[in-house]
């Protein structure tokens, strides 16, 4: 599967969703495709955007959250999962885009290119609904049963290695002030 392709599949049925991209290819994807102001970009908080999706998920429960994050980060920052299943936010759907690398480090191989299945993890950690789809159309499908239901969600979307030369500002204070704004905050 392609990330860029999935993400502008995702897209198409966002309206004031908010969504929050791990640093990186999943950040530069999301401003590739569509940059919007409920778009939060988590640069320099590689394992993170689990907990700030939840975070967020908590504090706007009227909106649904959707996290893409990366199986590297992830794996930084499992816990995150156990506390999901545990509070269980309805309206909180997790993408993870697994290449098996770390792939802006220089590729090195992540536990999922070793056996780790972060599915399983997901649904051990008690998240009700966990989906693996197989290619961008069955991506499209579970992202608009998920828009449209009761989460909380975790998609586990085996991805190509696909870096992106896009670059996105790094201003923190611009990107703050335009999230904040994107979801009614400021």
């Amino acid at each position: 599967m392609n990330r860029l392709e999935a993400t502008r599949r995702l897209l198409k049925h966002l309206s004031d969703e908010i969504v929050v991209a791990n640093l990186g290819n999943a950040s530069r994807d999301l401003w590739t495709a569509c940059d919007r102001p409920q778009n939060y970009y988590s640069l320099g908080t590689m394992g993170m955007p689990s907990s700030i999706g939840l975070g967020l998920a908590l504090a706007q429960p009227q909106r649904k959250v959707v996290v893409l994050d990366g199986d590297g980060s992830l794996l930084m920052n499992l816990g995150s999962l156990a506390t999901i299943g545990i509070v269980a936010p309805s309206n909180l759907v997790h993408v993870v885009w697994d290449n098996e690398q770390f792939q802006l480090t220089g590729g090195q191989t992540t536990h999922t290119g070793k056996g780790v299945n972060l599915a399983q993890i997901a649904r051990g950690a008690g998240i009700p609904r966990v989906a693996e789809p197989r290619d961008e159309g069955e991506f499209e499908a579970i992202m608009v049963e998920a828009l449209g239901g009761n989460g909380p969600w975790f998609v586990l979307a085996k991805i190509a290695p696909s870096p992106t030369s896009a670059n996105i500002p790094t201003d923190p204070i611009l990107l703050k002030h335009s999230f904040m704004r994107g979801i009614g905050t400021l």
